[in-house]
């Protein structure tokens, strides 16, 4: 009789889950068969410890890392771009600062040679007041003196 009872309540599990399986398969058997071998095969992985979850997590961590990468790959390949159009820019910069360096430079020698002729002349202008100005002072003597021998006009 125990027999019997378990003999009618296992059929009856099994026409269930078969109903079940070809409802939400939309009545095609052979998508209820494959949605059958999931769940077991799910079930399973459970029972022996497996999570299904985390294969597919590992599955999408490899895709992020992958993506990461190639977004990280895409920094840097933009970073050294940057650096380059900034180099290029200092080195331009550098070398506008250079002329510029040389260019006052060539002005400073220019007005420090004008400065020494200038004052040159000016010393050489003065040095000959002094002279004429000696001569004729020194003139003016020797008629005095002479005068006072009696011997100029």
């Amino acid at each position: 009789m125990a027999s019997r009872r378990v003999l009618q309540v296992g059929g009856v599990t099994i026409a269930a889950g078969t109903a079940y399986y070809l409802y939400s398969a939309g009545g095609n058997p052979s998508v209820a068969e494959k949605q059958l071998e999931h769940d077991v095969s799910a079930a399973g992985a459970r029972l022996k410890g497996q999570d299904l979850s985390a294969k597919e997590a590992q599955k999408k961590g490899e895709v992020w890392a992958k993506e990461a990468g190639a977004t990280l790959d895409r920094t840097v390949d933009n970073v050294r771009g940057d650096v380059r159009e900034a180099d290029k820019i200092v080195t331009s910069k550098m070398n506008e600062a250079g002329s510029k360096v040389d260019q006052l430079k060539d002005q400073g020698s220019k007005q420090l040679k004008d400065i020494s002729n200038q004052t040159s002349k000016e010393l050489q202008q003065t040095a000959d007041n002094f002279d004429k100005k000696v001569t004729q002072k020194t003139s003016e003597a020797k008629s005095g003196i002479s005068s006072w021998l009696g011997f100029g006009k």
